[in-house]
């Protein structure tokens, strides 16, 4: 979506922060201990209480059943999509929690997400969620005015796998949005290696465009594995991943991060 106006300006910039001040509750809230349900409801109650309702409840897509949770709650090897009956036991200290909350907020959509670590974690964890947030600085950095989306994809390519030695996973990657929670175009996190794999890689990024980014990089693969018709997306080969996201306006100026504020979540909670 393209938007020009100024108060559709402040309407995309007032539902993003309420995503920013969820995950803000969110950081005094987490803890080990805790089911992935009453995550979800803490979220729930979060948004009533910011005038907000969830984008994510009860969507809908060919070959799935209606989500069911009002955030999504991936839990270490889970990448994305998550719901809170993914997981069958309790949060543990350890646990590596991606939170992607989306929602309409005076019918604007906000959609961003930040991975947590739960009490400590490990020092390949700790290097995967800063690779993720250095993916996502350095990402929208790239997000010029007349140049070509394929710039945040080797933004991000080249730090996650050059230089951090991870893997992005293929074939997911962020949306336009607006009033809407998805939309066109797709932004791929990775190059294409053949033709036709990402049509719009050479898309222009034009003032007023809305585009909601979001890395996802796991430890050991780019492949995915699904079970049946659930939501929850692994990785191939169960290694740790995470997950970032952010709400970008490309202005005449460059870059606007309207979920300013969620760099400054920290690591580990709880």
């Amino acid at each position: 979506m393209v938007v020009t106006a100024a108060r559709d300006v402040d309407s995309a910039l007032a539902a993003a922060q309420c995503v920013v001040r969820t995950h803000e509750r969110l950081v005094e809230f987490l803890r080990a201990g805790q089911t992935l349900a009453e995550v979800d409801q803490f979220v729930a109650a979060a948004l009533k209480d910011l005038d907000c309702r969830s984008a994510f409840l009860n969507y809908s897509m060919q070959g799935h059943p209606p989500f069911k949770s009002h955030a999504c709650l991936s839990v270490n090897e889970v990448i994305v999509h998550g719901e809170h009956d993914t997981l069958n036991r309790l949060l543990e200290a350890g646990d590596v929690l991606s939170l992607d909350i989306g929602v309409y907020h005076h019918g604007w959509v906000g959609d961003a997400a930040w991975t947590y670590a739960i009490e400590h974690t490990s020092d390949q964890a700790m290097r995967l969620m800063q690779c993720g947030r250095e993916c996502l600085r350095r990402g929208i950095a790239a997000m010029q005015p007349g140049r070509p989306l394929l710039d945040w994809a080797k933004a991000v390519e080249q730090h996650a796998e050059r230089e951090c030695g991870f893997k992005l996973i293929r074939g997911l990657g962020g949306h336009g949005y607006g009033t809407q929670l998805h939309g066109p175009p797709f932004v791929s996190n990775v190059t294409p290696r053949q033709r036709g794999e990402w049509p719009d890689a050479w898309t222009k990024m034009k003032p007023g465009m809305l585009l909601a980014v979001e890395p996802m990089i796991a430890v050991g693969t780019e492949y995915i594995k699904t079970v049946g018709r659930k939501w929850a997306i692994r990785t191939a080969d169960n290694s740790l991943a995470v997950h970032y996201e952010a709400d970008v306006l490309i202005t005449e100026d460059g870059p606007r991060d309207l979920t300013e504020g969620m760099q400054d979540l920290p690591d580990v909670v709880g």
